[in-house]
């Protein structure tokens, strides 16, 4: 990858997780909650599928072969990819404010958020990230990177109906209504 775009692929990634460790300072209290060991079952494989996009020691054998013939338009398109996810996902944080919880979670005085990127998909945050993670990928330019994105994308899907079921739990009345109107991921589609 050119090394400008190596710089700022890497700053919109700090960045954002900077904002992420931020806002984890001001969450309310949890109410109710998944196990440990549920946590660690769904932060290993994220984990893992993210370190697979940005590890270079990661890197050998076939997780190292190029999908693509590398261009500066196809990494300059996966940075602007990156921004546009991060960008979104942080505007999902900022709009969830302190009902987000790193794990599947309901907290004191819960709200049901459906403003802002709400209206749009029901996991903004995981939409964003998954499109950022998506255009690293596109700018990696790896077979490993696609690997790490399926990782985080298997992953993110078993946590999404762990918090489903908990907002049917938590929002009997609004959230099936919420959920015919409202994708999961992608505006319109799914």
């Amino acid at each position: 990858m050119h090394l400008f775009l190596g710089i700022a692929m890497e700053s919109v990634w700090g960045a954002t997780a900077l904002l992420w460790l931020v806002g984890a300072f001001r969450n309310k209290r949890t109410a109710r909650r998944g196990s440990m060991l549920s946590r660690l079952v769904l932060l290993a494989p994220i984990a893992l599928g993210y370190t697979l996009v940005a590890s270079h020691t990661l890197r050998a054998g076939w997780l190292d072969l190029r999908l693509w013939p590398p261009t500066l338009a196809v990494e300059a398109a996966g940075l602007a990819l990156t921004i546009l996810g991060c960008g979104f996902a942080i505007w999902a944080r900022v709009t969830l404010g302190s009902n987000w919880s790193a794990r599947p979670s309901v907290k004191e005085g819960h709200e049901l958020i459906v403003r802002g990127p709400y209206r749009l998909v029901r996991h903004p945050i995981y939409s964003g990230l998954l499109l950022a993670l998506a255009g690293s990928v596109l700018a990696v330019d790896r077979n490993g990177c696609l690997l790490g994105w399926l990782l985080v994308l298997v992953t993110y899907a078993v946590k999404m109906s762990q918090e489903e079921r908990l907002m049917m739990q938590t929002f009997p009345a609004d959230y099936p209504a919420y959920r015919r109107r409202v994708k999961a991921l992608v505006p319109g589609v799914l």
